[in-house]
Order: structure tokens, then C-alpha cells, then sequence
């Protein structure tokens, strides 16, 4: 009798033990409990480096399973798409409104209720919690500063038709580009409020397609070509300008323009059929408030949710933005491009 009971006692140490190194959980206790975590992401390769090292530290069970896949937010969506049947990312950080809310809609979003989501306005996320807007990207003139001062640059979306232009202009190639996407499908909006004649903004695009000299593949091959005056004007989101003036030492300044500047919710969520424990905490972590506010510091981003201390780069911004109704442009905004991309690109 009184072996069985030592026998028994050493059993539930041992089953104790097991559950203490975290067998069964995610929580932060057990480098074994964490699964792959695979963030398909938008953002600029030293924002994303960062945030996972940060997030890594935090937590440590984390370490080595974080893989990050940086494409354009449409190729995103399309690889989300592609992959419906058998997911391969846990994570989409780095988004449209547009994109992301067309993604919630072909159900390939899981819906979370993450504790950030209080705090946020309704309009920068989904009532079903399947995206939440994680910064605001205003679009604007970008410039080489080397080659043109500020009174020499473009101050208003139309000018970069005027002739003057011809062949200095450089485009990120815009059917990969949310970015891209969203500028060129603003053009077109404010010329047909509703989307039911898209034709002046057709046109409008056609003149720029004219003063377009190259587009690029990518946002490195467009910060190559303008840092070496191949042209010396384009349109870009203000965050990666600031990051490749201020960090890469790129020629670079901006205009606000004239009329306005559209400005995106830029968002993330986690992929339906993928590791959603992994993918709600990393959520969690770039809403720490501690982070954001390094973010805005460090990498200037505008948060969706307002930080308590802003840095001087931000609490200076002269912010105009344009009056862009995104359900018009969500509507209608795969139609236009590949109107554009078939019909207006190097045609002019």
C-alpha cells in the first residue's frame, strides 16, 4: 500500500511539472506552447524588424518562430485570397480599409475582440472586429530635394499634368500598391463623387500616365530611381517618406498638397484559418501604448487611437486632408485600376 501511494505521488509530480513548462498553452511561461507565427506585412522593413524584436523580447517563447513576408497590401490580399484553402499566414499587418474590408467580406478574416478595440473609433474598424486601423497614412507630393526646392515642387495634385513634368515623374507600379491603388482611385473620386462616370478621372490619369517617365516594381527600385534624379517628382505615403529622408539619408521632401491629401486607414488582422491565439496577441502588442508612441517618435506614424504625448513632427504636421468618400473608392476601386493598368498605363 504504501508503495502505490509513493508511486501515485511521483505520478502527479510529474504530470505537475509537465503542465508547468506550459504543454498545453501559449502563454508566456513556455518557449514549447508557442506555434509559428507568419505575418504577411506592408510595412517598411525596418518597422517590421523592429516590432518583432520587441514583440519577441516580450514574448521570449517567441524567439525564431516569427516569420515576416513583406509584399505590397494588394499582393497581400491576393495571396490571402490564393491561399483560402490552406492558409500560410497568421497575421495581415499592413492594409487598405478597402482591401481589408473586401477581405472581412469574402470571409477570410477571423473576427477578435481584442482590448485595444474600446478605445477605437468606429470608423477605423470593422463593427465585426475582423480589421482595426492601425495608422493613418496621408498621401502626398514626394520630391527630390536635391534636384528642386520646395517652391520648385509641384503644390497640388494638378500640377503633376502640367507639362513641365513630362518625363520627371516616377510611379510605384500601382496594381501591387494599395498605396498606389488609393491615390489613383482618389484622383478618380473627387472627379465623380458617386463612381458613376470615372471618365475625367480616366482622363486625368491619362495625362500623368504622359508625364510618367518609368514605373517602378517596387518601393526600393522608385527611392533608387529618385535618389538618383531619373525623376524627381512622385506620389507616395508621407510615413515612408519621413522614414527614408530621416533614416536612409534619401533626398527627399514633401508637399501637402493644395486640395488635400488622402489620407488611408492603414490596418491589420488576423487571417481566418491560421495560428489566431499568436495572431491576437501580436495585435495586442502594437497597440501597447508605449510602443505607439515609439512608433510615432521613431518611425513617424500617425496612430488610430490618439497617444497622450506627440512628437514634435507630428504635433507640427499641417494635416489637410481630402475629402475622400472610401466606400465609393472600395466600391469601385478594383474596376478603375484595372481599367488603368489595361487601358491608360504607358499609353500616354
Amino acid at each position: 500500500m504504501k508503495r502505490r501511494l509513493l508511486f501515485a505521488g511521483a505520478l502527479a509530480a510529474v504530470l505537475a511539472a509537465g503542465t508547468a513548462c506550459g504543454g498545453g498553452g501559449d502563454d508566456a511561461g513556455g518557449s514549447a506552447s508557442a506555434e509559428k507565427l507568419t505575418i504577411y506585412t506592408a510595412r517598411d522593413k525596418k518597422v517590421a524588424t523592429y516590432v518583432v524584436d520587441q514583440f519577441t523580447a516580450k514574448y521570449p517563447e517567441y524567439k525564431g518562430k516569427v516569420e515576416i513576408l513583406n509584399l505590397g497590401a494588394q499582393e497581400i490580399l491576393e495571396r490571402v485570397r490564393a491561399e483560402n484553402a490552406n492558409p500560410q499566414a497568421d497575421v495581415w499587418w499592413g492594409g487598405t480599409q478597402q482591401g481589408l474590408a473586401a477581405a472581412a467580406t469574402e470571409d477570410l478574416l477571423a473576427p477578435i475582440q481584442p482590448a485595444f478595440a474600446a478605445k477605437m473609433d468606429p470608423k477605423y474598424k470593422d463593427p465585426e472586429g475582423r480589421w482595426f486601423g492601425e495608422i493613418l497614412l496621408p498621401e502626398v507630393i514626394m520630391y527630390n530635394n536635391k534636384a528642386l526646392t520646395p517652391e520648385q515642387a509641384p503644390k497640388d495634385w494638378d500640377d503633376l499634368i502640367k507639362p513641365e513634368w513630362k518625363d520627371k515623374i516616377i510611379i510605384r507600379d500601382v496594381a501591387a500598391s494599395g498605396t498606389m491603388r488609393s491615390i489613383y482611385a482618389s484622383m478618380i473620386q473627387r472627379l465623380s463623387p458617386d463612381g458613376s462616370n470615372p471618365e475625367p478621372g480616366y482622363e486625368w490619369l491619362r495625362k500623368l500616365d504622359a508625364n510618367t517617365g518609368s514605373y517602378t516594381a517596387n518601393p526600393t527600385d522608385l527611392y533608387l530611381k529618385m535618389s538618383r534624379q531619373q525623376g524627381v517628382v512622385s506620389a507616395w505615403n508621407l510615413q515612408d517618406i519621413l522614414l527614408q529622408a530621416n533614416q536612409a539619408n534619401m533626398p527627399f521632401g514633401y508637399v501637402m498638397p493644395a486640395s488635400g491629401a488622402p489620407v488611408l486607414i492603414d490596418g491589420l488582422a488576423a487571417v481566418k484559418g491560421g495560428n489566431t491565439t499568436g495572431a491576437q496577441k501580436f495585435l495586442e502588442f502594437l497597440f501597447d501604448d508605449k510602443l505607439r508612441a515609439d512608433l510615432a517618435k521613431d518611425y513617424f506614424q500617425i496612430p488610430a487611437i490618439d497617444i497622450a504625448e506627440k512628437p514634435e513632427w507630428l504635433a507640427q504636421l499641417q494635416l489637410k486632408p481630402m475629402d475622400v468618400d472610401w466606400d465609393v473608392v472600395g466600391k469601385h476601386e478594383t474596376e478603375w485600376i484595372n481599367h488603368w493598368n489595361s487601358q491608360i498605363k504607358n499609353k500616354g
